[in-house]
């Protein structure tokens, strides 16, 4: 049995077997013929993530660590931020980001029950869920096509002397018209909550200055879900550049504390002992001591550990969705006499999650019998997440009351409901799969 000189000497071997087990078994090396599955979405990973995790599995410290750590840094700095934190996912950071903004430290400023949160009923639930959750009341606007986000137009009629934030995604990495949005927050003085999960990577330009999605409004997350532009598995992100809503995400993510001691640090403030806090003792254990009701949603460092790898490919992740949606909308451009094709927000330079593609109503076209016959050909599609989400049966209990709004009619979000789907452009995908889609799609719509 081989004895190890020292710890170093035997994690090099351990990784240098991974990576030849990735290589063995988890390299793709055939070559796509027509025909082979096509998926919406998938991993795009190397023996370089296999080997972070087995890494961070040595460690054996089992929740948020060193991996963590650095991934918080350098995401930070990546996406051009002070502060950013992990959490288990992105609804987990919806709710995080939600949640910090109703913290009495925020004054008159705090979303209380029964106040309101601007947002859209076309997207993923839990981008809401956390506003009813709550009891605040979400206000549901329409939204455009064919950006498929919030119609700015809107704002005013929606707003209300109890409204608190807006908050809203940018639909599969295609901004939403940031400069409004940011401008109706500022002159109303409200929270700007970006829903970034389905955009990292997108980029958007204000008054000559280009940035980040994410980074424009007060709080923004991001998910970390296999699908996603980047993976850890499970996980998400949450970040801003307010001192203070850091401190409430670093408190309401561990369980509510006040302390704010690292995992595995015992006084790091050095005054654990000598504080009076509420109604407790003085001096009682400050790493016990509770300012909020929160939660514990953090990372393990496993998950950190991939993601850091992830972190470090995530530019040329970027440049191929570019280039396979650019390539995928070239290709289909001779069926926009059918089709609603999507377009980038003015202003924008999306990092696509996803193609999305409407059936134009007097085409003759049905979407469900055009996604039959991709799917058939082997072809992952989906439609875009709730449709209309106040026609779920989760809303079955509070349909009619007022425990939510809508402003105008949502005409265009129930269109979407009606008549749009979407397909891939993961980094993953070749151009050969790109054409075999559009010419897949192209037959679609020639039925």
């Amino acid at each position: 049995m081989k004895v190890w000189s020292n710890e170093v000497e035997a994690r090099d071997k351990i990784k240098e077997l991974v990576a030849q087990y990735y290589h063995d078994f988890k390299e793709n090396k055939t070559e796509f013929q027509p025909g082979d599955r096509i998926n919406y979405a998938a991993r795009v990973f190397d023996e370089r993530e296999m080997c972070a995790l087995t890494d961070a599995t040595l460690d054996f410290w089992l929740t948020t660590g060193r991996f963590a750590d650095q991934f918080e840094k350098e995401f930070a700095k990546w996406i051009g931020v002070k502060y950013a934190h992990l959490v288990n996912s992105g609804s987990s950071a919806n709710l995080l980001a939600f949640m910090i903004l109703t913290a009495p430290e925020l004054g008159e400023r705090q979303i209380k029950r029964g106040d309101e949160v601007i947002t859209v009923a076309c997207g993923f639930p839990t981008t809401v869920t956390p506003i009813l959750q709550y009891g605040a009341v979400p206000v549901f606007v329409d939204v455009t096509v064919p950006q498929y986000n919030i119609d700015v137009r809107m704002l005013e009629k929606a707003l209300s002397p109890k409204t608190k934030a807006v908050m809203i995604a940018h639909t599969l990495g295609n901004p939403f018209d940031l400069s409004a949005v940011k401008s109706f927050c500022d002159a109303h003085r409200l929270w700007l909550v970006e829903d970034n999960c389905d955009a990292l990577g997108s980029e958007y330009t204000i008054n000559g200055e280009t940035r980040f999605t994410g980074t424009w409004g007060d709080i923004a997350t991001s998910s970390f879900y296999p699908p996603h532009h980047m993976t850890m598995g499970e996980g998400g992100c949450v970040y801003t550049n307010d001192p203070q809503l850091n401190q409430l995400v670093l408190s309401y993510r561990d369980w509510g504390r006040d302390c704010i001691c690292p995992s595995g640090h015992d006084n790091f403030c050095g005054h654990r002992f000598d504080g009076q806090y509420g109604l407790l003792p003085k001096g009682y254990d400050h790493k016990y001591v509770y300012s909020h009701f929160g939660y514990n949603l953090k990372v393990t460092d496993m998950q950190a550990a991939i993601g850091c790898e992830q972190l470090k490919k995530f530019p040329s992740f970027i440049q191929r969705r570019r280039h396979n949606w650019e390539r995928l909308r070239e290709r289909l451009d001779t069926l926009s006499d059918r089709l609603i094709l999507p377009e980038a927000a003015t202003n924008s330079r999306p990092s696509w999650f996803g193609f999305l593609i409407s059936v134009k109503p007097d085409s003759g076209l049905d979407r469900n019998t055009m996604t039959r016959y991709i799917e058939e050909r082997n072809i992952q599609t989906r439609l875009l997440f709730s449709g209309n989400l106040i026609k779920h049966p989760c809303f079955d209990d509070i349909r009619g009351t007022d425990a939510y709004r809508v402003v105008g009619n949502l005409s265009n979000t129930d269109f979407i409901m009606e008549n749009t789907f979407w397909v891939g452009v993961y980094p993953g995908m070749t151009d050969e799969m790109i054409d075999y889609m559009a010419e897949v799609i192209t037959e679609a719509a020639q039925q």
